[in-house]
């Protein structure tokens, strides 16, 4: 695998992700193939205008529309294209659904792997030493870290994002929002639901 060779990029790097983005950063600016104005700006996009919003939106209309929801399943990066969001670290998506049988986790175990047109920038923690070990070795007890527990009959699934394959966590659909827009399903949502370290907000009384 190219991230277990010593000379692959990321072996050169601090191992806390804030100051390997730093270190990048500066490199790349030094040598002047970084415009840091520019820089800021796609920061700005992805953190504040796109975050997790789109992401939300597509969950939202895979549990309102039946027709979407099969296309989003068999060819996800089609289905979220076709809604307007694609671009970089989002070209192939793969959807993973919740079920009462099965709960997916995802995570990137060589480096930090994550769909931004869908979710923006991927958290501190996702990029963690931590995270990245402890989601494959003791699952369950990662969900708990999050305050997720899960029934004894759900199995926990593990989905390692790579460079090829992100993936987006379709989270079971909370009881009681049979009658809402898409819109006031989207607000039960959350980035780290699509991750699967949560799950679907329930609706306001």
């Amino acid at each position: 695998m190219p991230h277990d060779d010593p000379d692959h990029p990321h072996s050169l790097l601090p191992p806390e992700p804030a100051l390997r983005v730093k270190a990048l950063e500066t490199i790349l600016t030094r040598k002047g193939l970084v415009d840091p104005a520019a820089l800021e700006e796609i920061i700005d996009t992805y953190q504040n205008r796109i975050g997790p919003k789109n992401g939300a939106q597509v969950v939202a209309k895979a549990w309102a529309d039946p027709a979407f929801r099969a296309q989003l399943m068999e060819d996800a990066t089609a289905a979220v294209t076709a809604l307007g969001f694609y671009g970089r670290q989002g070209e192939h998506i793969v959807a993973v659904e919740n079920t009462a049988e099965q709960h997916n986790l995802v995570v990137c175990t060589l480096c930090s792997c994550y769909p931004w047109p869908l979710l923006g920038i991927p958290p501190a923690w996702y990029k963690s030493d931590a995270y990245r070990a402890r989601a494959v070795r003791e699952p369950r007890k990662v969900l708990a870290d999050f305050g997720v527990t899960l029934p004894d009959g759900t199995a926990v699934r593990v989905w390692d994002s790579t460079a090829e394959v992100r993936y987006l966590v379709i989270p079971m659909r909370p009881k009681g929002t049979e009658g809402l827009s898409e819109e006031a399903l989207t607000a039960l949502v959350s980035r780290d639901s699509m991750i699967g370290t949560a799950l679907a907000a329930e609706p306001a009384p």
